[in-house]
């Protein structure tokens, strides 16, 4: 009789600490989660973000997203980041509602607000905060509700950028194997290349003729108008640090045509003409060369390694004739 005392009372604490761990649960997780409206990123037509007293406004035009006031392009990829950070924004959990703020970086010195338009409609309005010790997770405080939640994904960097850090910074593109001349003047002196199909000599039998044919069109080589000797490597070289170039920052107090008498100009011409110039060193420990080329409305600044890349010597060195080490008899 004693046992089955024990018993019941064993099993009603197990039900009352069963209710009471319910009801715990269940007062935990009282609240609603913020209604986020589906948006669709190519449907967004301008982006807004504020960081402190810092604004940037950027506008689509024919599928391309500029920098407002300056119209400067900006990096396409950059902001593809953006867009799909802002179409997937997926609140997964309350974090507070203490409305301390500085814990999760949403003050108004730290927190980014960003700020997305359907045409002339406001679809999104959030404030980023840093990112939660997970790295899975950003703190993010929605317009209108003063309360602090979980977003899922690690994004904020997608929007911590200056003006600068956004413009696209592809100042020259082009087809390496679409050039057919490369005209290079630097230190007093000029050198014309060309792409050049060559004619290999075929032997025949004895009662054949030698014939000469032609390479493919992918097996030219280059050549100097002068007759110079060309080493082959050195001009694939130029032309691949040419074909997708990128400036290391954009020149904002001088205009491109404020720039003469380059240090070193290369032309390049196939299907159409492109041309860089490079120009001295603003001040002595400078680590970068003020440049214009015909793919960028503005000057800009190429790194000392990009320019030790291009302003290379495509001219083969004469070889030094071998010392005669016979020994005489």
């Amino acid at each position: 009789m004693k046992v089955k005392k024990e018993y019941i009372i064993l099993a009603i604490v197990i039900i009352a600490l069963a209710v009471y761990l319910a009801m715990r649960t269940s007062d935990r997780t009282q609240y609603e989660l913020p209604d986020i409206p589906l948006l669709i990123s190519k449907e967004i037509s301008k982006l807004q973000i504020t960081r402190d007293k810092g604004i940037i406004v950027l506008n689509k035009k024919d599928d391309k997203w500029y920098i407002a006031p300056e119209e400067y392009l900006a990096d396409g990829s950059k902001v593809k980041d953006m867009l799909s950070a802002i179409e997937n924004l997926t609140v997964t959990a309350l974090v507070s509602e203490s409305k301390n703020y500085i814990l999760y970086d949403l003050n108004g010195e730290k927190r980014i607000n960003v700020k997305a338009w359907q045409g002339e409609n406001l679809k999104r309005d959030v404030d980023l905060g840093k990112t939660a010790s997970s790295f899975r997770h950003t703190f993010v405080k929605m317009a209108g509700d003063e309360r602090v939640y979980h977003a899922r994904g690690n994004f904020r960097n997608n929007f911590d950028f200056k003006v600068d850090d956004l413009r696209d910074k592809l100042v020259l593109a082009l087809s390496a194997v679409d050039i057919q001349q490369i005209q290079v003047a630097g230190d007093q002196q000029s050198l014309t290349l060309n792409k050049t199909p060559v004619s290999v000599v075929v032997e025949g039998t004895q009662t054949e003729k030698k014939t000469e044919v032609t390479p493919a069109a992918n097996q030219p080589v280059w050549q100097s108008a002068d007759g110079q000797a060309v080493d082959e490597t050195v001009v694939q070289q130029i032309l691949t640090a040419a074909s997708k170039l990128r400036c290391e920052k954009y020149i904002t107090d001088r205009r491109k045509d404020e720039f003469t008498s380059p240090l070193y100009t290369l032309q390049l011409n196939g299907a159409q003409e492109y041309s860089l110039s490079i120009f001295a060193k603003i001040a002595e420990e400078d680590t970068n060369y003020p440049a214009v080329s015909s793919g960028s409305d503005y000057a800009f600044l190429l790194s000392d390694s990009q320019v030790d890349r291009i302003m290379k010597d495509p001219i083969k060195a004469p070889k030094t004739p071998e010392p005669d080490t016979a020994k005489s008899e």
